[in-house]
């Protein structure tokens, strides 16, 4: 990651096709030599920046930019704002005046100086004052930068980056606001005896019913556990209310990956109070397909769709209600979920370990259940901030 030539760095904001087409297929150039890169599928990289393909859109908007020296495309940054983060209380880590930044790639610390430079005036220029990020785009695709656990590729949904751009961030005077953490934990061998315990007491109360998810609902089941999720998230920092597009969104890009017996439903006296989402790793078949389906990667991933095996299954999403939470009932209901399908993925998808990520470096009650379970931390993703002054301060 270091610059070929000393010529100046111009920015360009990305105006078309071609520039887009330029900006996603940077990030493949810079980071083809990091054995831990997974490719993301450039169809789905394409529909995320793409007005009318991301629902996103609906509620926020984004300028792009790429940064060029000496006729070669040397970084991109995406600058954006959502208009249902300004509406969040300030206290919760968004609120208004708070602008957003992601999606950056560079060769060096000058080209990153500089994007930053561009995503931040651009930000000023829509009154805003302060600038947070990375988030590529919105909190709930990759947030964060990566800052420990370099040594292995991601699981399915997560970000990797370079371990140089913490130190060209934090130069250009962001400071860190949170942390969120991925846990890692061995699925094969069970839980410890507490948890265990928990879960026969669970078993025997008649009020709780753990049921797996209806794919031929699947819709229904989709509003249901995203109805959960916005109730269950709303008070924790960084949240942004997803809206009935980009569940509908969401729903369809997970339908394929979406098992019955990995998502489950808790029910206390008929009511759907808890989910759990688990997703098989997907980038153990992404890490070397190079971003394409074609002209075979299609039938390879079609394939292991029907029924997959992975070696690791991903906890990208869990919640209980407010009205549950900080109760034994919620940690009872955790468990029990956790470890219906775990026993389901050793069993049928030949799972060795699963991931719980991304949990916020202050949600006492998943890092209760993380330290439980012996799940130990094995990546570390930071979100920065800045103020912005009037005069590019």
């Amino acid at each position: 990651m270091t610059a070929h030539s000393q010529g100046p760095i111009t920015i360009h904001p990305v105006k078309n096709k071609a520039d887009l087409r330029e900006f996603v297929e940077l990030t493949f150039r810079l980071n083809r030599g990091d054995p831990a890169w997974v490719p993301p599928l450039k169809g789905e990289a394409f529909a995320l920046l793409t007005p009318g393909k991301n629902p996103w859109f609906e509620h926020g908007k984004a300028q792009l930019f790429l940064a060029r020296r000496d006729g070669r495309t040397v970084g991109r940054i995406s600058a954006h704002i959502d208009e249902l983060a300004l509406a969040q209380p300030a206290e919760q880590g968004m609120g208004p005046g708070t602008g957003n930044w992601g999606l950056l790639e560079a060769e060096d610390s000058d080209t990153t100086q500089t994007l930053l430079d561009a995503a931040e005036d651009w930000l000023r220029v829509q009154g805003m004052h302060r600038a947070l990020g990375p988030l590529s785009i919105s909190i709930w695709d990759e947030p964060g930068l990566l800052i420990e656990g370099f040594d292995k590729p991601p699981t399915v949904m997560m970000g990797h980056n370079s371990p140089l751009y913490r130190g060209w961030i934090e130069d250009a005077g962001y400071r860190p606001v949170k942390q969120l953490l991925n846990f890692t934990v061995d699925i094969v061998e069970g839980f410890p005896p507490l948890v265990n315990r928990i879960v026969a007491a669970g078993e025997k109360n008649a009020r709780i019913r753990i049921r797996k998810v209806d794919k031929r609902r699947f819709d229904d089941e989709a509003r249901l556990i995203m109805g959960i999720l916005n109730d269950a998230w709303s008070d924790n920092w960084g949240f942004v209310p997803l809206t009935d597009s980009e569940i509908a969104f969401v729903g369809k890009k997970l339908k394929t990956m979406v098992f019955e017996d990995l998502i489950r439903v808790a029910e206390v006296d008929g009511e759907p109070v808890a989910f759990m989402i688990v997703l098989p790793n997907l980038n153990e078949q992404l890490i070397d397909m190079e971003g394409s389906l074609l002209p075979f990667n299609w039938a390879r991933l079609l394939w292991w769709l029907r029924k997959p095996k992975s070696k690791a299954m991903r906890v990208p999403l869990m919640g209980v209600v407010k009205s549950l939470q900080n109760s034994r009932m919620a940690s009872t209901l955790a468990f029990m979920m956790i470890e219906y399908i775990r026993r389901d993925a050793v069993r049928d998808y030949g799972a060795k370990r699963g991931d719980i990520g991304w949990v916020l470096d202050d949600n006492q009650g998943m890092n209760a259940v993380a330290a439980a379970i012996e799940a130990k931390v094995n990546r570390v993703y930071q979100i920065y901030d800045k103020a912005l002054g009037p005069d590019g301060a």
